[in-house]
């Protein structure tokens, strides 16, 4: 048994959510904390939606959950005044000045529809806790072995992309969920996803789970309904979700969810924390056996497919829309790599209710962006004029449109390398100074830390996995081999989701982080030069040869491909 299993036998992680109060009114420290219960305590403690900071010891990530991404103004407001309040460093780590571009007090939209705040201590929870259930949000397994927060597209309800709204499926299943004994223990995290929207934008091919919209037709007419996918995910050995030979109708949802829990944690390995994701398992038993494993634990029947009703991928909802109703607009606006100051969302929140009708909204999207909806057409300009959008417009560059970054060494345990300046940064700096086809609305740009694909950089145009690069000594050694190393990455090419759905592949390895911009220029000028009518660059990377593309790179006058990863 591995020392995380060790500890969810020893005690259930969800007794962690009442040692919370108890350690926050007795004001313990991490040492007290560690002393009390064990360091299995910092692992019980993400179902409680917290995540220790590995090199700020006292203070926690918290990772606010929500479902479909769908927020009140009420709630989005709290969000960001909640941010504003606690989400702030001490003096001693920089205090207002922290952080060179956000300053303090900010909060990330993750690429899983949640959001994160850094800085809070355990004494400050309660407090957050009593805020949010004023308002009807939790952290509540925001993190642990358990099922995550439940994706849905940002635009459910609006548009009419869609089969049908499928909200209130992703709320009843979340509910299911949160808070649940039964199945809070599972072999490793159980990422969800449920639309009803024709354009998969809650990325059901690369979650354990995701339904999408289906029908199947009956002696009385066509009834919609979902089909299944499991067995998707990133990190170490990507998988694209296979298809069941099952059709799922919106009042089984629940109750299916829960049968596909019950064979993960029934069959999954919990031995080997690398290879304990449902994809693995998936893999080992082959979808049809686990489709019978499912069947055999679930308690309604399940028919066999329909019509699937599912015709692309759609990356973000960034941009001025026309809604399905009469008169009515939303705004996608644009967050490079995700942060934003708490009191800018709260601003945000406020402009929805003082702009939007009754029925407005703020939605948080998986390309780290946010939505406003329901806002009267003649009323958008006033939405666009607001202070908070002067940062986030909705009509953005292709790179800063497409740029997806993840926490970072700056507050991640696992983080090699800097995120989410550096991406803020070149994206902004491509689209300043790279010439893209008018065409070109979008280039996808993720970035990732480290090797956990928390970005998602394998299903981007270009995708960056962090790396510590030895270089050959240049005269500026920081070790005493001789050796420099530096921040670095590997760069992959060509991934995307959709009809044409393909990891990237990665192309060059080890690149020192001061030549990737020279070698992603050069990788561009190819591109404008070469493309075909209408061809997006993952395509054109697809088409051309890996060796082709590694010699455009290594072209530059910058040493693209002179290190090697450091832990080699």
């Amino acid at each position: 048994m591995n020392s995380v299993e060790r500890w969810k036998r020893e005690k259930h992680p969800l007794d962690v959510v009442d040692d919370v109060y108890e350690y926050a009114e007795e004001g313990l420290t991490f040492d007290e904390i560690e002393a009390r219960a064990g360091d299995g305590e910092w692992e019980r403690l993400k179902w409680a939606g917290m995540y220790a900071h590995g090199t700020h010891r006292g203070y926690f990530m918290m990772r606010t959950k929500v479902p479909g991404g769908r927020l009140t103004p009420e709630q989005a407001e709290v969000v960001g005044e909640v941010a504003d309040e606690y989400a702030t460093a001490p003096p001693e780590f920089g205090g207002e000045t922290q952080n060179p571009v956000w300053g303090d007090a900010f909060l990330d939209i993750t690429t899983r529809q949640d959001v994160q705040m850094h800085w809070i201590r355990i004494e400050d929870v309660p407090d957050i806790w009593s805020r949010y259930d004023e308002v009807g949000l939790t952290t509540i397994q925001g993190c642990g072995d358990s099922a995550r927060n439940v994706l849905g597209c940002p635009a459910a309800g609006l548009t009419d992309h869609e089969c049908f709204d499928a909200q209130p499926v992703v709320d009843a299943v979340s509910a299911f969920f949160t808070g649940n004994r039964e199945y809070a223990n599972l072999p490793r995290k159980f990422k969800l996803t449920i639309t009803g929207c024709r354009e998969d934008c809650a990325q059901s091919q690369i979650n354990d789970l995701g339904l999408v919209p289906a029908r199947k037709h009956r002696s009385d007419g066509w009834y919609y309904g979902f089909h299944a996918r499991v067995g998707g995910g990133l990190s170490d050995g990507p998988r694209m979700a296979s298809n069941l030979d099952v059709f799922v109708r919106p009042e089984d949802a629940v109750e299916f969810c829960r049968a596909v829990a019950q064979t993960f944690e029934e069959l999954g390995n919990r031995d080997n924390r690398g290879v304990c994701r449902m994809r693995y398992l998936v893999q080992q038993m082959g979808p049809e056996a686990f489709e019978e494993a499912i069947r055999d634990r679930c308690d309604v029947s399940l028919e066999t497919r329909g019509e699937n009703l599912t015709t692309g991928y759609t990356g973000d909802h960034v941009g001025v829309h026309d809604q399905k109703q009469d008169g009515l607009q939303y705004v996608g606006f644009n967050v490079v790599a995700g942060r934003m100051g708490g009191a800018e969302f709260a601003e945000a929140a406020r402009a929805a209710k003082r702009y939007g009708t009754d029925n407005s909204t703020v939605r948080l999207a998986t390309d780290q962006n946010f939505l406003v909806t329901h806002v009267p057409e003649e009323r958008v300009p006033d939405l666009l004029a607001e202070p908070f959008a002067a940062d986030y417009q909705p009509n953005p560059g292709p790179f800063s449109r497409g740029a997806v970054g993840c926490t970072g060494s700056e507050f991640c345990n696992y983080g090699i390398i800097e995120t989410k300046q550096r991406v803020r940064r070149w994206a902004r700096g491509l689209d300043e100074h790279v010439d893209t086809p008018e065409d070109v609305d979008v280039v996808r740009m993720h970035m990732s830390g480290c090797s956990a694909s928390c970005a998602q950089p394998q299903i981007a145009d270009i995708g960056f996995r962090g790396e510590t690069v030895k270089l050959d000594d240049d005269g500026s050694s920081t070790n005493d081999e001789g050796d420099t190393i530096v921040e670095g990455m590997d760069v992959g090419l060509g991934g995307s989701l959709g009809t044409d759905n393909a990891f990237v592949d990665w192309v060059e390895t080890a690149v020192p982080a001061d030549a990737v911009i020279p070698a992603l220029e050069a990788l561009l000028a190819t591109y404008s030069e070469e493309r075909t009518d209408g061809e997006r660059f993952y395509e054109w990377c697809r088409r051309a040869d890996n060796e082709r593309l590694r010699d455009v790179m290594r072209s530059v006058d910058a040493d693209v491909s002179g290190g090697v990863p450091a832990d080699d």
